[in-house]
């Protein structure tokens, strides 16, 4: 019996750890947190009655592994997991007639801020718990992050970086494609805040909330962790939200959070509660994977069994074909839903659906609905053999351990449409007047085969004034925006084609380091690409692909013929700063902000980095006598450190 638990601990054990790996350090979702949770779960209550724990257990390895692209650090203090409870009575019984703050447990990264003499020294992610990424460039990005407070000795906190759901919907508005369209705000704030160019995190609105001071020495704190919120607070930080409880009102504050979490704008997946005794809380120690002053409270998932009708397929721009699970209309936490995104063929199989199945379903963080469990696992549901749109073979692809299905016709009607919207919209070459039903119809008709097809359908005038919903005005405003998006930058143009992963921010990027060269931009390698701050080698492989093929070459070619590029003012600058690499920190004098000094430098062909390093021309810092890390850093290496009106007079004059 002990032998059957142990292999079952190692079952369990591998599939916990692969989900981790692809959740933390690869941003996908192979199984639904429900699930994880459940085995999770199993594998505690085995350990415990076996007196076991493998050493790779998930219930004694915190996160995951830091991935390579940023530097590692290691923390001074280990960053530790927090035990957890699903029941109320639990969470009071755990204050043994102690004060506590109960507060959110907030839904995104965590990040440890250091600060010295006043300044944001360094940010580095919780990793995996022992050594986490360097991201102090991005935080400085951050919407409410203070660069400079009162405090002037090292002080030490811990808090989450998140993204509202509302910042969320908006940035998942502009991505026209659905497979690009990120799945969570957690996600979306994992790789804005570990972006190796802070000019993408700067447009993502990432927020940090305070949730725990480390150390601030000198400071008497009258041993509250109420106190130390407070302190936080006089710096400039935000603090997560608290309530101060007893055992007397702890119940109906958990009550009242519970009232707020389907309206809180901020991903949350539960509580925190933690003693404000702060010594009675460091005197209890910790396990080998939790502190014992703290514990989290999770939502009691609200379950509704229902049954499953069918399985829609969603096909998109890149060809990948979404499983969508239509299920009989149940209620959830309020409101009524029918249908929930499986995600991909992995979790498909892994929940065994078939048509007619009784399952279970519920809100992930109350707010996205999700299949829990299915009671029947009857597993008939058939992979289409082809596409829902144009009917061509698919294929099932593996990338990561996930499986997912693809369309093989690279002229499915379904990546015209959405290679289109794309094509047309606002951060591409933002022509009015098209919606994808508009869209729908002109491909139907056979007016659009390639994007330079856009630019003639002034010859379909007469046929379009005659297409229901259209009459001479509007046909006539459509040219209009048309005739007016002839127009447009290399930038929208790079970024309209569509290629996998490039963004409006990447294009920009790309055409700087080219200088705005499409041809060089055209003959790049992929070794080369990579090298460009903000793409990386993912990125740089499709952008290599994309113009590898002889096709994609021609449709470029007859879209150009089409269009006017107009000649940026970057362009027209002297290249005197070219092979140049500079770093700039600290508040500046003479412009608006870093980001506009930097433009700048670009403009003239110089680099501007986030750390300073043996490539370093200049640290560009007023505070030249400072002993911040990257003062530090260039001494160290010989670099010269020079005043904004040193740089000015040395580079620019």
């Amino acid at each position: 019996m002990q032998k059957e638990k142990i292999e079952r601990m190692k079952e369990l054990t591998v599939l916990l750890n692969r989900a981790s790996e692809a959740y933390y350090a690869q941003d996908q979702e192979i199984m639904s947190n429900f699930e994880y949770d459940r085995l999770y779960d199993e594998l505690t209550a085995l350990e415990e009655e076996t007196g076991v724990i493998l050493s790779n257990s998930p219930s004694v390895r915190v996160g995951y592994e830091a991935v390579e692209e940023l530097p590692k650090e290691r923390h001074e203090r280990p960053m530790l997991s927090l035990g957890k409870t699903k029941s109320r009575e639990e969470l009071r019984d755990w204050l043994n007639g102690n004060d506590a703050l109960l507060s959110w447990k907030l839904d995104g990264l965590t990040i440890v801020l250091t600060f010295f003499a006043g300044k944001l020294a360094k940010a580095v992610t919780r990793g995996n718990g022992e050594v986490g990424e360097v991201i102090t460039n991005n935080a400085r990005v951050f919407r409410n992050i203070p660069l400079s407070i009162p405090y002037q000795g090292e002080l030490i906190l811990r808090g989450e970086a998140v993204i509202s759901y509302s910042d969320f919907e908006k940035i998942n508005r502009r991505i026209e494609e659905v497979d690009s369209k990120y799945k969570n705000p957690r996600n979306l704030c994992s790789g804005s805040v570990r972006q190796l160019n802070n000019e993408v995190t700067s447009e993502r609105n990432v927020m940090f909330y305070a949730f725990s001071l480390v150390k601030a020495e000198g400071v008497d704190f009258e041993n509250s962790r109420e106190k130390q919120f407070l302190f936080l607070k006089e710096q400039g930080f935000d603090v997560v939200e608290y309530r101060k409880v007893t055992p007397d009102t702890i119940l109906e504050a958990v009550d009242d959070f519970e009232k707020k979490v389907e309206h809180y704008d901020i991903p949350s997946d539960g509580l925190v509660l933690v003693y404000d005794d702060i010594a009675y809380g460091l005197s209890l120690g910790t396990t080998a994977k939790f502190p014992r002053d703290s514990i989290a409270f999770k939502w009691a998932d609200e379950l509704r069994e229902t049954v499953l009708k069918e399985i829609e397929w969603s096909a998109s721009r890149t060809g990948l074909i979404n499983p969508i699970a239509v299920f009989e209309p149940v209620e959830l936490e309020g409101t009524t839903v029918s249908r929930a995104s499986v995600h991909n063929i992995s979790i498909l199989r892994g929940l065994k659906l078939g048509i007619g199945d009784r399952i279970t379903v519920y809100k992930a963080n109350m707010i996205i609905p999700q299949i829990a469990e299915n009671l029947t696992g009857s597993d008939n549901v058939r992979i289409p053999e082809t596409c829902p749109v144009c009917g061509q073979p698919t294929e099932i692809r593996q990338v990561n351990e996930v499986r997912s299905l693809y369309c093989t016709n690279p002229l499915c009607d379904a990546k015209k449409l959405k290679s289109f919207a794309l094509f047309v919209s606002r951060d591409a070459m933002n022509i009015d007047g098209f919606s994808e039903a508009t869209l729908e119809k002109f491909i139907g008709r056979g007016f659009l085969h390639e994007y330079a097809d856009i630019f003639r359908l002034s010859r379909y005038a007469e046929e379009i004034m005659q297409m229901e919903g259209f009459g001479e005005k509007s046909c006539q405003n459509l040219l209009s925006s048309i005739e007016e998006a002839r127009k447009t930058t290399l930038p929208r143009v790079i970024y309209g084609l569509g290629i996998t992963g490039i963004g409006l921010a990447n294009a920009k990027m790309i055409c700087r380091y080219y200088r705005y060269d499409l041809n060089a931009m055209k003959a790049a390698q992929t070794e080369e690409l990579s090298e460009i701050d903000g793409v990386g080698e993912v990125l740089a492989g499709a952008f290599f692909e994309y113009f590898a093929e002889e096709k994609n070459r021609i449709q470029l070619d007859h879209l150009l013929e089409e269009i006017e590029i107009v000649i940026e003012q970057t362009e027209e600058t002297e290249q005197t700063l070219m092979g140049l690499s500079f770093v700039i920190t600290g508040s500046l004098n003479h412009y608006e902000n870093r980001n506009e000094l930097k433009e700048l430098i670009e403009q003239k062909g110089g680099k501007v980095t986030g750390s300073v390093s043996a490539k370093t021309v200049g640290l560009i810092n007023n505070d030249v006598t400072s002993n911040s890390s990257k003062n530090r850093k260039a001494k160290e290496l010989g670099v010269r450190i020079l005043s904004e009106e040193e740089f000015i007079e040395e580079y620019l004059q």
